[in-house]
């Protein structure tokens, strides 16, 4: 057996031993990353070697949003300032059934598109949302997974930093035509996500309220506009292009403080508090992005994604069965890989192989960004499931029944988004950015 095919089949069947051992998924992605090394590479050189993907992963300047935006929500969780943005929330969505859940899901459409990062959207408005959904009886089970399954739309709406990778990689497939596919797919990811609420929550009870009295009902909104201030200030600034969406996250951080101080719900005791849980649930995610980060260089490394997409288009077929091969390897590789470096790894690959039955780049840069973005709520190295457990109090292996029925409604836009074209074009068609 070629030393290449034995690294990456090694380093699977130790991450499949040591996940089904019950080891922390950290430990897992770094030991199977580093059995998949040592059949290529001498012990100190691969120790060397994984400990510069661990920086090298962490070290990016746009990362920087996540602590932040975690400080920034658990201060609004302890300053007052969720529950005004909740009770307007509660004013919008009245007496629908789990309201609240619908309001997680609409919000990580807003923060993941403002950070680019479904990771950040993960950890804002679960932080945020989280707490108020347990004191009024939601089972953080249920409130966890909905977190975790609506996090990647902002991958798909714009502004996307994947969709750009793409771009760069397709060979200048337009940024702005992208951004436009993103809108529509990225909107009906979130809608099948809140007809699941839906139905789940008049399952369970999770009823709404009855719409307030008009007074009552200006007070809430004339209450809510200084917290929903901030998230129009981070939105606009990142839009204008004023600043960054780190910087954005900065902006929030010293917003949220000043206002949990006005409303005198913070003392300083609780900022201690604040600043030790959120460096804690930071230094959690940077760890599992770092090791993470090593996994996906030794697949690249061996060639093992190249190898298995070989085998895959060699079963041959027509264009519908072709396409659904291509999205199963990918929802397999998704498990394991980050979608940055699966985009720059497998557009090569199989963007010939759709173009040549007529397939647009803009359509496949949305198909594949779509699939990839699966990946990151589903195990072994999801890192919205994770980050979304933790945020959630909860355990991963506790979300994951509640999360499969979001899985079918997430996979079926995904099929549509697949075999129906005009979901993904329809918009740049119309804006004239398509020949």
């Amino acid at each position: 057996m070629d030393v290449m095919v034995l690294s990456g089949v090694l380093m699977i069947a130790v991450l499949i031993v040591l996940l089904f051992l019950g080891t922390p998924i950290v430990v897992c992605i770094g030991f199977s990353s580093l059995a998949g090394i040592l059949p290529t590479l001498d012990m100190v050189p691969s120790l060397i070697t994984s400990a510069q993907r661990i920086f090298s992963g962490v070290s990016v300047f746009t990362l920087l949003a996540i602590p932040f935006f975690i400080l920034a929500g658990n201060i609004m969780n302890k300053g007052g300032i969720a529950v005004k943005l909740i009770n307007l929330a509660r004013l919008i969505t009245g007496p629908m059934p789990g309201a609240l859940a619908q309001t997680n899901v609409l919000a990580n459409m807003l923060f993941g598109a403002v950070s680019g990062s479904g990771i950040a959207a993960a950890s804002a408005m679960g932080s945020i949302i989280g707490p108020i959904e347990k004191e009024e009886g939601y089972d953080v089970n249920f409130s966890a997974a909905v977190n975790i399954a609506s996090a990647p739309t902002g991958l798909l709406i714009p502004p996307s930093n994947v969709l750009i990778t793409y771009s760069l990689i397709s060979g200048g497939t337009s940024v702005a035509a992208l951004f436009l596919a993103g809108y529509i797919p990225g909107i009906l990811w979130g809608i099948a996500c809140m007809i699941v609420v839906y139905f789940v929550a008049k399952k369970r009870g999770y009823i709404g309220q009855p719409r307030p009295p008009f007074k009552e009902a200006v007070k809430i909104v004339l209450e809510s506009i200084p917290p929903l201030s901030l998230i129009i200030i981070c939105v606009g600034g990142i839009v204008a292009g004023i600043f960054t969406a780190t910087e954005a996250s900065c902006i929030a951080v010293v917003y949220a403080l000043l206002l949990s101080i006005l409303y005198r719900n913070i003392t300083f005791k609780e900022v201690i508090d604040i600043l030790r849980d959120s460096a804690e649930t930071t230094g959690i995610i940077m760890f599992l992005i770092g090791t993470s980060n090593i996994m996906g260089w030794v697949m690249s490394f061996t060639g093992l994604p190249d190898m298995i997409a070989k085998g895959l288009m060699s079963i041959g077929g027509g264009k519908i069965s072709i396409l659904l091969i291509i999205n199963v390897f990918l929802l397999f590789v998704g498990t394991f890989m980050d979608i940055t470096p699966a985009v720059l790894i497998f557009t090569p690959i199989f963007l010939p192989i759709c173009k040549s039955f007529g397939m647009d780049p803009i359509h496949f840069g949305i198909m594949i960004t779509f699939n990839l973005c699966i990946g990151g709520i589903t195990p072994p190295v999801g890192n919205i499931l994770y980050l979304g457990a933790r945020v959630g109090q909860t355990r991963v292996e506790k979300v994951m029944p509640h999360l499969l029925r979001y899985y079918v409604a997430i996979l079926i836009v995904l099929l549509m988004t697949t075999y129906i074209p005009a979901i993904s074009m329809v918009l740049p068609e119309m804006a004239g950015m398509v020949k």
